[in-house]
């Protein structure tokens, strides 16, 4: 069923409830008061009969005629009983004896001065009247047929009325789901025109802010994020495959030139050592891209145990030591604690070593070299790691893309690399439930900020 036919339904029926509701209420008061108003007449006709058939002879003839003018009118199926009591209060006409009334009814009568009473359609009125004659038990009884045809009127009218309104409602809730879900079709129908060759297309945004125009910034902005994942797929793969071009064009350029003719022992050495270079490039290119699948294969569970970042750091330098004798990193650890579980986190120590060896490595490539240093400081949320230096810093319109691989800063073209490192590293952080956030300026230098989780965060 669709979402509108269901609306429509609810929305029928829960208007229909409501009206049944109200209809049952109006008909019961209605029908409370035909019967309270004629119970009431009953009332006024009894003391009528007990004032004129029993006080007729206390009464003077002019008084007389004119209570009976005044109340001539009798009421449909009229029946008037008077039972007389002794002195004991029992009834002791014979006919009251063996009378078909309900002896509760008589005693009531009896007890309270007063009683009403309905038997099927027929309405009773009792009073207890006292007069010098003795005791007297008057009983008037009715048929109210004006009331039961009102009432019999008033059921055809709500019956009526509700079939007319059932119909009025279905086509309400019809229209209302219809201008409800409207904005959606035409949200749906617009998205079913959008694929990857017009990814720029956006929704139409409602100038109010209700549900469906959540729904319709929800959608553009997964647009937006899906616009910039296949533009940066798309980098990804023309930077990838320029990148692997390179080398191996340079590799079948050299064996082509060396192919062409006979040439001396000296240049088939040039020659292969050239194409060592290249394919060494190669080789490092290749492993970057393997590193970046391995991340997201081990995003899906790797192995972790108890890891000391400051051994992890202290390790790395002196792997960057042996490599880059000339580098100029220093260890801010002065204020590491006294227990050393604070700086213990739950990680794979191979990639938190990949990790921060390719921030450092950056550190003093971008740098030339120049100072970089390195704070460690246990906080509560976990650990801190600051890694900064005085490099050539990242252009700010280059720092939204600085963790995509193959990306590099504008004013990074003459320094050797590919763009794997940061954003390798970038994901193995993340890997490990921590923050890499990076802050620079153009000739002032880069600071990369690390907060990992401890192993009791």
């Amino acid at each position: 069923m669709k979402l509108q036919n269901k609306l429509t339904l609810v929305f029928v029926l829960l208007t229909t409830l409501i009206q049944i509701l109200e209809f049952l209420l109006i008909y019961h008061f209605a029908r409370q008061y035909t019967e309270r108003e004629f119970y009431n007449r009953l009332q006024q006709r009894v003391t009528i009969a007990a004032q004129t058939l029993l006080g007729e002879d206390e009464l003077s003839v002019e008084i007389y005629e004119e209570i009976r003018r005044k109340h001539f009118q009798t009421l449909p199926f009229e029946n008037e009983v008077i039972f007389q009591l002794d002195s004991n209060n029992n009834v002791i006409h014979e006919e009251c004896l063996n009378s078909n009334y309900d002896p509760v009814f008589i005693d009531e009568i009896m007890n309270k001065g007063e009683s009403n009473v309905r038997i099927k359609d027929t309405f009773f009125s009792g009073i207890y009247y006292h007069d010098n004659q003795g005791d007297f038990i008057i009983i008037l009884s009715a048929h109210d047929v004006y009331g039961r045809g009102m009432l019999l009127n008033l059921r055809k009218i709500l019956t009526v009325s509700f079939m007319f309104s059932l119909l009025i409602t279905w086509l309400l809730g019809r229209n209302m789901a219809n201008q409800a879900l409207s904005p959606i079709s035409r949200i749906v129908h617009k998205v079913n025109t959008i694929s990857a060759t017009n990814l720029h297309s956006r929704l139409e945004e409602p100038k109010n802010r209700d549900e469906v125009g959540e729904l319709t910034v929800t959608f553009n902005d997964m647009l937006d994020r899906l616009e910039t994942s296949f533009e940066l797929q798309s980098n990804f793969v023309n930077n990838a495959s320029h990148e692997l071009r390179n080398p191996l064009t340079a590799i079948l350029g050299q064996i082509e030139v060396a192919l062409n003719k006979e040439r001396s022992g000296e240049h088939y050495v040039d020659v292969l050592k050239g194409i060592e270079t290249e394919a060494l490039r190669l080789d490092n290119l290749v492993n970057g891209l393997l590193r970046l699948a391995h991340t997201d294969y081990e995003n899906k569970g790797f192995p972790v145990s108890p890891v000391r970042i400051d051994e992890v750091i202290i390790d790395v330098k002196q792997r960057l030591d042996q490599a880059n004798p000339n580098n100029k990193i220093s260890l801010g650890f002065n204020d590491l604690p006294a227990d050393e579980s604070k700086i213990i986190v739950m990680g794979n120590r191979k990639l938190l070593e990949v990790a921060f060896h390719n921030i450092l490595d950056n550190a003093c490539k971008f740098s030339n070299n120049e100072k970089v240093l390195i704070k460690l400081v246990s906080q509560e949320k976990g650990l801190r790691v600051m890694i900064s230096d005085d490099g050539i810093g990242i252009p700010p319109d280059d720092l939204k893309n600085i963790f995509e691989p193959f990306y590099r800063g504008s004013n990074a073209r003459g320094i050797g690399g590919f763009g794997f490192g940061l954003p390798l590293a970038y994901r193995i952080i993340k890997m490990h439930h921590g923050q890499l956030r990076l802050s620079s300026q153009v000739g002032k230098g880069t600071i990369v900020k690390i907060l990992l989780p401890n192993q009791f965060t």
